[in-house]
């Protein structure tokens, strides 16, 4: 299979199409994909939202840090304020080309320590561009966020939870315990997808005899709930 036929299996095939990618990996396409539906979905949201905007959302939703614009003197907390915005927008924009990548790599190599304990077989290669390729649900969320950019007023649209394809949408961002709200933000309809597509992937690449796909779900979650649960708890003692 081509590259581009893997990503069309990704959505429609995944069983087939990860088993071709167990017996050849490639990982490059779905890297840049998400890579690049990430820069276009910031870039997108600073013309037409402005990261002034994100900065007073997030001010709004973390008292602490409030707090600590409030005690900058007046005469220089505007100009505080437009510095951070300028960061904040360079971060979101371009960090995605540096950590996505980073990210994956440490995932794959998580997901390779908990298979080799169940004795699947599995090479590193074949886990990156299994990972690689199970992210490509996060593009289709980048692109459908775009349209929703430019739909929604700019007023309510939240950068932490552009779609609300989660609990977090039902629940109080600013009285809420902000571990569960975390949690509730991270585990979305694409989060799923993405853990169900890789878990497909480990038990297509390495053979159902050799690891089942009930074992490499849970060796998807596994690292998926520590890393979230680190995040949330995080997001509790900084709030």
């Amino acid at each position: 299979m081509s590259a581009f036929s893997r990503i069309a299996g990704v959505f429609f095939e995944p069983g087939k199409t990860f088993a071709d990618i167990g017996r050849r990996p490639t990982w490059f396409l779905p890297l840049l994909l998400s890579v690049l539906g990430s820069i276009a979905f910031y870039s997108a949201y600073g013309q037409k939202i402005g990261w002034q905007r994100a900065l007073q959302q997030q001010l709004a939703t973390n008292p602490k840090m409030a707090q600590q614009i409030e005690q900058i003197p007046a005469d220089q907390r505007d100009a505080q304020l437009a510095m951070r915005a300028k960061f904040m927008g360079i971060g979101y924009q371009f960090a995605p080309a540096i950590m996505m990548p980073i990210i994956t790599l440490i995932s794959a190599a998580l997901l390779l320590g908990i298979t080799a304990m169940m004795s699947a077989g599995l090479r590193y290669k074949q886990v990156f561009a299994i990972v690689c390729f199970a992210g490509l649900p996060t593009v289709l969320k980048f692109l459908l966020s775009i349209i929703v950019v430019f739909l929604k007023n700019p007023d309510d649209f939240n950068l932490m939870n552009p779609l609300a394809f989660n609990v977090a949408a039902f629940m109080d961002p600013l009285n809420s315990s902000k571990f569960l709200y975390t949690f509730a933000l991270a585990f979305d309809v694409f989060a799923i997808w993405t853990i169900v597509l890789t878990a497909i992937g480990l038990s297509a690449a390495a053979g159902r005899k050799k690891l089942s796909f009930g074992s490499a779900l849970f060796a998807t979650l596994t690292p998926w709930v520590v890393f979230v649960g680190l995040g949330a708890t995080v997001a509790q003692l900084t709030s």
